[in-house]
This record gives structure tokens, sequence and C-alpha cells, in this order.
């Protein structure tokens, strides 16, 4: 009983690289791209979304932007006060944490659709959630200097200190 699918194992169905950067599913209209592309004609996280529908493609980038920006939103903002209860503030945290990365999977997996304007729109959203969450730009007191705390950001925040005395 052989109709196409694999009973039983851990493989895939078969498939056939078409020499333009895509493969080819044998029971799938829509072609997988493995290069970047430019275009509407794409599924980005579900199968058939957003299909050829314009209105739908555009809803799907807005939703990327969305889920980039939460993921910035969840990284940089405190939402638990510092005299909560450690174990309701330990399960809140842990929460948090678990949604922030289910919202970053997420995105990572819109990217691999390889479609150029979901790549775009996931940079965007991320850039955007950093400088709203993230950057000193809405802080009130310059806690610390941004995640990127390497060598180079120690001597500028030494450096910025040193002249301001």
């Amino acid at each position: 009983m052989n109709d196409g699918h694999m009973h039983g194992g851990m493989g895939m169905a078969p498939s056939t690289a078409n020499g333009t950067g895509t493969m080819v599913h044998p029971h799938h209209r829509m072609m997988m791209h493995m290069t970047f592309f430019w275009g509407k004609n794409s599924e980005i996280l579900f199968s058939g979304w957003p299909g050829t529908n314009s209105a739908m493609y555009a809803l799907a980038l807005v939703f990327v932007f969305f889920l980039a920006f939460m993921v910035e939103c969840l990284s940089h903002s405190r939402f638990i006060k510092q005299e909560a209860n450690h174990v309701a503030a330990g399960l809140a945290q842990t929460l948090m944490h678990a949604l922030r990365v289910g919202l970053a999977y997420l995105v990572m997996l819109a990217v691999m659709s390889f479609n150029a304007g979901v790549f775009i729109v996931a940079v965007a959203g991320h850039t955007l959630g950093f400088f709203f969450f993230g950057s000193r730009v809405f802080k009130k007191s310059p806690e610390s200097v941004p995640p990127l705390s390497g060598t180079k950001w120690k001597f500028i925040r030494l450096y910025s200190v040193a002249e301001t005395q």
C-alpha cells in the first residue's frame, strides 16, 4: 500500500529540486523557495497563508512585524515589581520567557519562508522594538549600556564618563 506518503519511518516524502532554488513537493501546488525571493505569492507560517491575495500578504507582513516588535518588548521590559513574592515572580518571569522564546521562534520560522519582504519587516520590527524598549532614548535614567556590552561598549561608557568629570 504505497499512497505516496511515508508510513512508520522518519523520512519525508520525496521532493525534487527544479534548478531555480525551489523545491517542488508532489502533493502541493506551492513551491518552497530555498533562496531569497521577492513576491507576494508565498506561504508564511501556515499552509496556504497568505496565498496569492495581496491584502493577506500585507496582513502577514504586519503580523511578522508585530511579532518581532513584541519579542523586543518582552526582552527589555520589566513587568515584575521588586517587592513581589519570589515564587510568583519566578513563575511570571518563566512564563514571560516562554512567551518571548515562542514569539522569537515564530519570527524565525517566518523568515525561513525566504521571502525578502518578510525578512525586511522582521528586522524592522526588531529594530523599532529595540529603539523603543532597549535603547536609552526613552529611559529616564541611564542605567546601563545596551545588551551588546562587550569591551568596545565598556570603553565608550568609561570614556564618556571621564569626559564629563
